[in-house]
């Protein structure tokens, strides 16, 4: 039988490449003056991105999707963007370096804490949402940054509210901030609604993990906390309500920021939140091997393995596909796995090393995939 209602057994995580005409007109927003055509700079900028996005939803239409997203073509970063149109959320600019990359620095954007965190009643990707949803048939998709992003990103010197020197008050205003944004998505329509968790992957890096506790942070307390907090955030949610995870290393030019098999983090992630689909990077030898995926609870949560990647051009045979399948399905139920790539095409706006005929190819490829394993990406 078929199922039109996610999740789904072909799926993507949500970014694509920028396409030339939105680079362009954001070269050219920063005027202030009007044009022939009676639209300021800021008027025409979103014109552009509702076209593109109409040509984005008609790509992932045409390659067989039955999930769409905007590909995050109104956005700079995948996450900051979301981050600083919260309430008591600032995004500065600095002269020192931006986060490590694997041999590229991150822009010098640094969120900062100024006061107490909210979700605001007018918050723009709202609207985001309602453009998306109007432009397809399909199921619309958005994905934010998880709740972890608040904390792991942010230093704690640079949390500025005295209360906030307790982390239990910052992540219980954390945890009622997303479960307000989940709220609001909900009632702008959405009902399949990601989050970008990834820094759970992070912290299964030994040096990542060695970071957080040279700065008095147990990060296997984290771990459990960051889980604590995205399930408050959604738990009681309405049943038609289905929320996904994003699980990588870092995404930044085709390069990453971490590596560590899922093993410190695999329980908390699938055993103790309330999400119903796990978008797991499994692209490289950096996200170690598939055996974390046996803790995942029989049942109806799934797991979307990224075998493919973002990364590179290069495109992934079925034959060695439908071999990792047969891997993982060693430790899970096959009926409780479906297929995506391993990562956004572009989790910034500089977009990875890749021409958008190979994105192309590769969302071809893992509907390809889902109808030779499991008979359709709606089965």
């Amino acid at each position: 039988m078929s199922n039109r209602k996610p999740p789904f057994r072909a799926d993507h995580v949500g970014s694509l490449l920028r396409p030339h005409t939105i680079k362009k007109a954001r070269e050219t927003a920063g005027a202030a003056k009007l044009t022939e055509a009676g639209f300021s700079t800021n008027d025409m900028l979103q014109q552009v991105e509702d076209d593109a996005i109409k040509h984005a939803v008609a790509l992932q239409e045409g390659v067989g999707l039955q999930a769409v997203t905007d590909g995050e073509y109104r956005r700079s970063f995948w996450h900051y963007d979301f981050m600083g149109a919260l309430e008591g959320l600032d995004l500065v600019e600095r002269r020192e370096a931006g986060v490590q990359f694997h041999g590229v620095n991150l822009r010098p954007i640094f969120p900062t804490i100024t006061g107490r965190l909210g979700f605001p009643k007018d918050h723009p990707m709202l609207d985001h949402f309602r453009y998306l949803d109007s432009v397809t048939t399909l199921t619309p998709k958005i994905s934010i940054p998880g709740p972890s992003a608040c904390h792991f990103r942010t230093a704690l010197t640079d949390i500025a509210p005295v209360a906030y020197q307790d982390p239990e008050v910052f992540f219980d205003d954390i945890a009622q901030t997303y479960k307000q944004a989940v709220e609001a998505f909900y009632d702008a329509g959405c009902r399949y609604l990601q989050m970008d968790d990834i820094f759970f992957a992070y912290l299964c890096d030994p040096t990542q993990r060695a970071e957080k506790a040279k700065q008095g942070q147990d990060p296997d307390w984290l771990i459990s906390k960051y889980a604590d907090t995205i399930n408050r955030a959604i738990i009681g949610r309405p049943d038609d309500m289905v929320i996904a995870m994003h699980l990588c290393r870092g995404n930044f030019r085709s390069t990453w920021a971490a590596d560590g098999a899922y093993d410190p983090a695999a329980d908390a992630v699938f055993n103790q939140t309330d999400v119903d689909l796990y978008f797991m990077e499994y692209d490289s030898d950096r996200a170690g091997g598939l055996e974390p995926l046996r803790l995942l609870p029989k049942g109806k949560k799934r797991v979307l393995p990224g075998f493919v990647t973002t990364k590179t051009p290069e495109l992934e045979s079925i034959d060695d596909l439908k071999r990792r399948f047969d891997d993982a399905a060693q430790y899970v139920d096959i009926d409780q796995l479906g297929i995506a790539p391993q990562c956004g095409f572009a989790s910034t706006e500089e977009g990875n090393e890749l021409s958008e005929d190979d994105q192309r190819r590769k969302l071809e490829l893992v509907v390809a995939v889902a109808e030779a394993i499991w008979g359709g990406v709606d089965r």
